[in-house]
C-alpha cells in the first residue's frame, strides 16, 4: 500500500492521455501530464510525492512539499473558509487545516506552526495546529549527548520549549542561547540532560570536542578571510561573539584556547591573530 503524504519510487504501469499511471499494487496512481518528465516510458521507475486530489483520490507529483507526513513546520495560510484554512505547503493543492484543529482561528497571510498528519475520518493528509497530542516524553527515543533535530515551540519563563525529533519536548535555557529564537525556527542540537521525570534539557549545536573541532575550522577560516586578525578575545561581550562567530562565549574560549595550544593563533591585547602572520 502506498502511503499518502510521503515520497515513493514507483514503476510506470502505462502512459495515457492524462499522464502516467504508477504501480500502487492496485489500479495505479496518476502522475498528471504536467509532471511527467520527457522520455518517461512504461517500466521506468520515478520518485514522486503522493497526496490527494480535490476528490480525495491519491495522486502523484514531482513537486517537493515543504513538509511530509509527521513533520512539524511553519506554513502560511493562503485562504480561510468557515470549515477551515488552506496553507501553502509547496504543492499546487494547498493543505487543509480543519476548524477543529486550529487553536484560535487562522488568518490569510499569517504563518502557523502545524503538524502534518493523516485525518482518520477522511483518510486524507491534513495539518493541525494542536501539536501537543502528538508529543510525549513518557517513552523516550533519545539519550544524553545524542544529536537531535529541534523546532522552537514557544518561549517559557526559563527558556525556549522545543520539539525534539518531532516526538518529544525539551528546553533550551536562556543561558545556553545567545540570540532570540522564534516559533518555527529549526536548529540542530544535542540532549544535555534527562531528568528522572523525563524532562529534557537540550543545547543548540554539537557536544564536546566534536563541536570545538568544527568551530576551530570556522575560526581559522574567518581569520584567513580577515587578513589573519580578528578583534575578539576573552574580554569581548558574549553578544558580539555570537553575532560574529555564531557560537557562545564559552565555546569561543574553548575553541581559541585549543588553537593557542596547537600554536595556530596567538592572543593580543585586542583580539586573536594567526601565527603564520607573526
Amino acid at each position: 500500500m502506498v502511503q499518502a503524504g510521503l515520497y515513493h519510487t514507483l514503476k510506470v504501469l502505462r502512459l495515457v492521455e492524462p499522464g502516467a499511471y504508477l504501480d500502487d499494487g492496485d489500479e495505479g496512481i496518476l502522475l498528471p501530464n504536467r509532471f511527467v518528465p520527457k522520455g518517461l516510458k512504461r517500466g521506468d521507475e520515478i520518485r514522486v510525492f503522493v497526496h490527494h486530489d480535490s476528490e480525495g483520490r491519491q495522486i502523484a507529483t514531482t513537486q517537493q512539499p515543504k513538509a511530509v507526513l509527521g513533520d512539524i513546520v511553519m506554513l502560511e495560510a493562503v485562504s480561510v473558509t468557515p470549515q477551515g484554512a488552506f496553507l501553502d505547503w509547496g504543492l499546487m493543492k494547498d493543505i487543509f487545516v480543519p476548524k477543529s484543529k486550529q487553536r484560535s482561528g487562522m488568518y490569510a497571510g499569517e504563518k502557523y506552526l502545524v503538524k502534518i498528519y493523516l485525518d482518520e475520518q477522511t483518510g486524507r493528509v491534513a495539518a493541525t495546529e494542536k501539536i501537543d497530542a502528538f508529543l510525549s516524553n513518557e517513552i523516550l527515543t533519545v539519550k544524553e549527548m545524542e544529536l537531535v533535530d529541534l523546532v522552537v515551540y514557544r518561549r517559557s519563563d526559563i527558556g525556549y520549549v522545543v520539539i525534539i525529533n518531532n516526538r518529544h519536548t525539551g528546553v533550551i535555557h536562556f543561558n545556553e542561547v545567545f540570540r532570540n529564537l522564534e516559533t518555527g525556527d529549526r536548529l540542530q542540537g544535542f540532549v544535555k540532560t534527562i531528568a528522572e521525570d523525563h524532562k529534557i534539557d537540550v543545547v543548540a549545536g554539537k557536544p564536546g570536542y566534536e563541536k570545538v573541532s568544527d568551530e576551530a575550522e570556522k575560526v581559522l577560516k574567518l581569520l584567513e578571510e580577515n587578513n589573519g586578525y580578528l578583534p575578539y578575545n576573552d574580554k569581548s561581550a558574549p553578544e558580539d561573539i555570537y553575532d560574529f562567530f555564531g557560537m557562545s562565549k564559552k565555546v569561543f574560549k574553548m575553541t581559541t584556547g585549543g588553537l593557542y595550544k596547537q600554536k595556530k593563533i596567538v592572543f593580543t591585547q585586542t583580539g586573536i591573530r594567526l601565527v603564520k602572520d607573526q
